[in-house]
């Protein structure tokens, strides 16, 4: 997923696909854990798209504080 696609998305949404990202990581590593998996670099392209997620969740926190400390 690319950066512009998640600036795009709501705040809403954006909790929504992290909390499936995650659960798709867990099931990946699980499963690479019981049986090699075919292509193991899917497991650092959802640990990116993870970081991705909650640095936009984190930017838009800090920007709702910065508009609330200067009112």
């Amino acid at each position: 997923m690319e950066q512009e696609v998640i600036r795009e998305l709501s705040t809403e949404e954006l909790k929504e696909r992290l909390e499936d990202e995650t659960k798709q990581l867990v099931k990946l590593k699980l499963n690479h854990t019981v049986s090699p998996l075919e292509n193991p670099n899917k497991i650092r392209v959802y640990r990116k798209i993870i970081a991705r997620i909650k640095t936009e969740l984190r930017k838009r926190e800090l920007a709702e504080l910065n508009k609330s400390d200067n009112k």
